[in-house]
């Protein structure tokens, strides 16, 4: 009898539960019970929160935690172009035999009870991780904070809480104030967290919740400072200053984020050199990723590609904010989001900084937003708006008339995935 692949299990998986978001952890606890209760026996978690930066701030400290001589897990969503991409063993991305072994083991266990596709693959990676000797477990939220599905760990070692700003509304609440009451969800009772730059109604709601459950805060601002000098990254906490280039990852953002993950690596014990490391050496793909090779890049070999799967107004201001930076040159979106977004939000602070948008529907994702939408919206947005059927003829039509155009592919992670696939 063939044995299933990963996505056989996972297609099944994707039928156990009606609803792609159901936010409860009774499903969780029950099947981790049933899995012998993985989550209690993980190498010391860092568990990281948010609504911009989680994956940026977490691959930071992989990479300065490896670059330490540590073994790290690492848990991340959603994945670009493989699933695999979501479970890092000891530093390794987790090989097809394992996890077709793993999503098995859970799918087994569960016993046909309803349960999420996101629930029943986090208990899988709890069970690697469980298994898997290492000496830190990075944890990234899925979506809020208090009912997410990773937010079983009882003691984590520390919680970071990454910039909070308004996206997930039918999920989280329609105020900063909600959402960062979910995002604080994850503050545990005597466990630092570090806090990176809040807007003052999300601070003082995550400040109030540390109050209550006696939570060291070591926030932006307050207890570690971190911002560009002459060309180089400056970062000051109480235990000194550190002069350490600018982060790899492209945007001004990135300094911020990269605070917040040499803040964790100080809490942690970590040195000087751990921290150059972790604004080095860190890579996280589709965040002002550079396309340099590939079919897209061979068909318009002139042009200057880029792809970001950042999708909410926060994402747009940074985007802006580092298209501001780059050299003069011709510069049009080909954009692609989902019908839960706030497109408006979203495109109007790049309204300045493009000549134009190619609107495309996400391929294979039933909630995508028709190209005709997105292109309106932009039109309302003050950007000169059109619509192609696919990402290719959408950069055959740009490079027709700008051959040397700078084209950033944006809008959804779900788009940058189909373009890494299909770029191969």
């Amino acid at each position: 009898m063939n044995t299933p692949t990963s996505d056989a299990i996972l297609a099944r998986m994707m039928a156990l539960h009606p609803k792609i978001i159901d936010l409860t952890l009774d499903r969780m606890w029950r099947l981790l019970a049933a899995l012998g209760d993985p989550q209690d026996h993980l190498p010391p978690v860092i568990h990281i929160a948010g609504t911009n930066g989680k994956g940026s701030t977490q691959a930071m400290i992989r990479a300065g935690l490896e670059a330490a001589g540590k073994n790290v897990h690492a848990y991340t969503s959603p994945h670009l172009a493989r699933f695999h991409e979501r479970i890092r063993l000891a530093g390794a991305l987790i090989d097809e035999a394992h996890l077709t072994a793993l999503l098995d083991e859970c799918y087994a266990a569960n016993k046909g009870e309803t349960i999420t596709y996101f629930e029943i693959t986090t208990c899988a990676a709890l069970l690697g991780f469980a298994r898997v000797p290492a000496d830190y477990t990075l944890l990234e939220v899925g979506l809020g904070g208090r009912l997410d599905a990773t937010n079983v760990i009882a003691r984590p070692a520390l919680t970071i809480i990454t910039p909070v700003s308004i996206d997930h509304e039918a999920f989280l609440g329609d105020t900063l104030s909600k959402i960062a009451g979910e995002k604080a969800g994850i503050l545990k009772r005597g466990v630092p967290c570090v806090v990176g730059p809040q807007p003052d109604e999300a601070m003082d709601v995550i400040e109030a919740k540390a109050s209550r459950l006696g939570a060291p805060l070591l926030a932006h601002g307050q207890h570690w400072h971190c911002f560009e000098e002459r060309g180089r990254m400056v970062f000051q906490d109480e235990a000194g200053l550190l002069d350490l280039p600018l982060p790899n990852l492209p945007g001004a953002h990135q300094i911020q984020n990269a605070g917040a993950a040499i803040a964790a690596l100080r809490q942690l014990g970590q040195t000087e050199q751990a921290a150059e490391a972790a604004v080095s050496r860190a890579f996280w793909p589709a965040r002002m990723q550079r396309l340099r090779q590939g079919p897209l890049v061979e068909a318009a070999p002139e042009a200057e590609l880029w792809l970001d799967g950042g999708h909410n107004p926060a994402a747009g201001l940074a985007l802006a904010a580092h298209l501001a930076t780059l050299p003069k040159r011709p510069t049009y979106l080909i954009c692609g989001m989902l019908n839960t977004k706030d497109i408006t939000g979203y495109l109007s602070p790049m309204a300045p900084h493009v000549a134009g948008l190619t609107a495309v529907s996400i391929p294979g994702e039933s909630n995508t937003l028709p190209a005709e939408t997105t292109a309106k919206a932009a039109t309302r947005a003050g950007i000169s708006a059109s619509t192609a059927d696919s990402v290719t003829r959408a950069l055959m039509a740009i490079t027709t008339r700008e051959p040397r155009a700078r084209i950033l592919i944006c809008g959804s992670l779900y788009l940058a995935g189909h373009v890494l696939r299909e770029n191969g």
